[in-house]
C-alpha cells in the first residue's frame, strides 16, 4: 500500500471517529502545548533579560558587597557580614585599572518619592552615581545634559530624571530648569533619560540620577554598600585583563590575605546571563518532565483506541488480506493511522501552546519568542509517540488470520 493511501485511510477512519479521536489525542495536546508554551517563555524572557535587564555589554564588570545574583544562601549570608564597598574602594580600583575606559560607582535607593508641586510620585528608584557611569550603562538623554564632574566635586543638587518623573509629574511642562523635591530635598532637572518601558510589568523609567557625592551627604546614614562598574577598553581579552586588575586593586585595597576568599563579588554580562539560563533550564527540565509524563499517558491512550479500532476493523483486515493485502502493508496502515492521530495532537498542542504564550503577553506583558526547533521538536517528539505505541496493534492487525478475519463478528 502506498503510503499517501495509508494516510488517507488514516484521516478518512479520524474523521469518522471525532469525539474518539479528540479525546485519543488530549493528552498529547497537553503535553506538547505545555512544552512549546515553556519554551516559548523561557526563550522569550532569555532574549528580554539579556536585552533589557543584563544589558551591560560584552566589556562591563560589577563588582558588589554580594552578588545580587547569587544563588547559594551561605555565601549569601557569608557576604553579608563582609564589610561594605566605599568611594575610597572604588577610587582604588579607579586607580589601578589601566584597561579600564572607564570605572564608576553608584548608589540606589528603591523607595524614594518624589514631589513637583502639588504632584508626587512613589517607590522611585534613586541613583547616585558618578559621571562615568553614563558610558558605562550607556545611558541616552532626550533633552539636557548629564551630571559631570563639577557636579560631583561640588555636590551639586542637580538631576537627572526618567520619562515616568516628566510625565506624572509635569506633563505638557519643558521640565528642564524646574525644581523638584526628592525624599525632601530640593534638586533641579538639568536632564531627562529616554523612555525605556518596561521590564515584565515594571517600569524601568521611574528613576532619578543624582551624583554619588551628594547622594551620601543626604542618605550618608542609611547608604548602602557602593557598586562598582568598570567598562574595559574592548571585549574579550582586555575584559579579562580588566577584571584581574580590578580584582588585585580591591583585594589589596581591602587587605584580603593572599590565599583567602575575596571580600566581594565580581560579576560580568556572561555570568549573570548564565546564573539565570542556568535557572530557567531547571524551570524548563521540571517541566519537561511532567510534560513526558503527560506525552506517556497520551501514548497509552492511543495504543487502546488503536487496539479498539484493530477490533472493530477485524472484517476489514480479514477482506484487505483476502484480495491481496500483505502483512506489511496492514502493518502500514496502523502504524500510519497512530502516527497521523499522534501528529494531529502535536499539531494542535504547537497551536494551543504558542496562541496560550501569546494570549499572556498580550495580555500580561509577558516576553515570549518561539524557536522552530521547538515547534519541530514538538512534531517530532508526537510522532514518536505514535510510532512507539502504533507497533504492538499495528502488529496484532498485520498478524490476523485472513479465514478468522472474515468470520469474526462483533
Amino acid at each position: 500500500m502506498h503510503i499517501v493511501e495509508s494516510i488517507r485511510i488514516a484521516l478518512q477512519s479520524l474523521w469518522a471517529n471525532k469525539l474518539r479521536s479528540v479525546l485519543s489525542v488530549l493528552a498529547i495536546v497537553i503535553g506538547v502545548a505545555a512544552v512549546i508554551a515553556v519554551v516559548t517563555f523561557v526563550a522569550g524572557i532569555n532574549g528580554y533579560v539579556a536585552e533589557k535587564i543584563f544589558n551591560l555589554g560584552a566589556d562591563v564588570f560589577l563588582m558588589f558587597k554580594v552578588s545580587p545574583a547569587v544563588t547559594n544562601v551561605d555565601h549569601y549570608l557569608e557576604g553579608e557580614k563582609r564589610k561594605d564597598l566605599t568611594m575610597e574602594d572604588y577610587e582604588a580600583v579607579r586607580d589601578a585599572c589601566p584597561h579600564c575606559e572607564y570605572v564608576g560607582a553608584a548608589l540606589r535607593n528603591s523607595t524614594g518619592h518624589v514631589k513637583y508641586e502639588e504632584q508626587s510620585i512613589s517607590d522611585t528608584t534613586v541613583q547616585g552615581i558618578t559621571p562615568s557611569m553614563a558610558p558605562i550603562y550607556d545611558t541616552d538623554l532626550s533633552a539636557g545634559r548629564m551630571l559631570n564632574e563639577t557636579d560631583m566635586e561640588n555636590k551639586s543638587p542637580v538631576v537627572v530624571v526618567g520619562a515616568d518623573i516628566v510625565n506624572h509629574l509635569m506633563p505638557g511642562v519643558d521640565p528642564l530648569g524646574k525644581e523638584i523635591r526628592i525624599d525632601g530635598w530640593e534638586y533641579q532637572i538639568i536632564g531627562v533619560g529616554k523612555k525605556k518601558g518596561e521590564t515584565l510589568g515594571q517600569s524601568l523609567d521611574n528613576y532619578v540620577m543624582i551624583p554619588i557625592t551628594d547622594y551620601l551627604k543626604q542618605y550618608g546614614a542609611h547608604a548602602a554598600s557602593v557598586t562598582i562598574s568598570g567598562k574595559a577598553s574592548s571585549a574579550g581579552a582586555a575584559l579579562d585583563e580588566a577584571v584581574d586588575e580590578a580584582r588585585v586593586a580591591l583585594r589589596t585595597h581591602r587587605h584580603d590575605r593572599p590565599g583567602a576568599e575575596e571580600s566581594f563579588d565580581i560579576e560580568t554580562n556572561a555570568s549573570l546571563l548564565g546564573i539565570w539560563q542556568n535557572f530557567s533550564s531547571t524551570f524548563f527540565m521540571a517541566t519537561i518532565g511532567v510534560a513526558c509524563i503527560s506525552l506517556i499517558v497520551g501514548g497509552i491512550v492511543i495504543m487502546n483506541i488503536m487496539l479498539v479500532a484493530v477490533t472493530e476493523r477485524t472484517r476489514e483486515i480479514g477482506i484487505r488480506k483476502a484480495i491481496g493485502a500483505r502483512r506489511e502493508d496492514v502493518l502500514l496502515q496502523f502504524l500510519v493511522e497512530s502516527v497521523v492521530l499522534a501528529l494531529v495532537g502535536g499539531l494542535l498542542g504547537v497551536i494551543f501552546g504558542i496562541g496560550f504564550a501569546k494570549t499572556v503577553t498580550a495580555l500580561v506583558g509577558m516576553p515570549s519568542a518561539t524557536p522552530i526547533w521547538a515547534v519541530a521538536a514538538g512534531l517530532v517528539v508526537a510522532a514518536s509517540v505514535g510510532v512507539f505505541f502504533g507497533v504492538y496493534p499495528a502488529r496484532k492487525a498485520s498478524q490476523l488470520d485472513p479465514i478468522a478475519a472474515l468470520r469474526f463478528e462483533l
